[in-house]
């Protein structure tokens, strides 16, 4: 069962994160399928040898993940543990990172993620993952 935040109320409370503001992440998808983030790549998301950084992708999985599970959970949620593996080196024009909820208490959601790449119009998956998403203590 999802929390009564809405579409709005999770991209309000996106556009609040300072760091995802500056990656140029937007969230395109918060309905009972899943999460849906997408980040436009630029050179500043890449590593050495063209391909994008692994904590470019690690933070799209964390905040993509954390996402799904306050859904479950509501808006007070940290991230408790994130396990991400990489199956192929991503580049292309965009990142997309798919996340939905497991299993979940009242205190605690397990989620998993899916990220693909997009180039050339094509979309693969570049790396799995999941995560321990825990509600805030008030």
């Amino acid at each position: 069962m999802m929390t009564s935040a809405s579409f709005q109320d999770a991209q309000a409370v996106l556009a609040a994160q300072p760091f995802s503001t500056m990656m140029g992440t937007t969230l395109v998808q918060y309905d009972d399928a899943g999460v849906t983030l997408e980040l436009k790549l630029k050179p500043e998301h890449l590593q050495q040898h063209g391909y994008v950084h692994g904590g470019v992708q690690c933070y799209l999985a964390d905040n993509a993940l954390t996402f799904a599970g306050g859904q479950r959970l509501g808006p007070a949620v940290l991230t408790a543990g994130v396990n991400l593996t990489y199956l192929r080196p991503a580049a292309g024009d965009k990142l997309i990172a798919r996340a939905t909820v497991q299993a979940a208490t009242s205190r605690s959601a397990v989620t998993q993620v899916e990220i693909s790449a997009v180039k050339d119009g094509a979309e693969y998956v570049c790396s799995v993952g999941s995560g321990n998403i825990a509600a805030m203590r008030k």
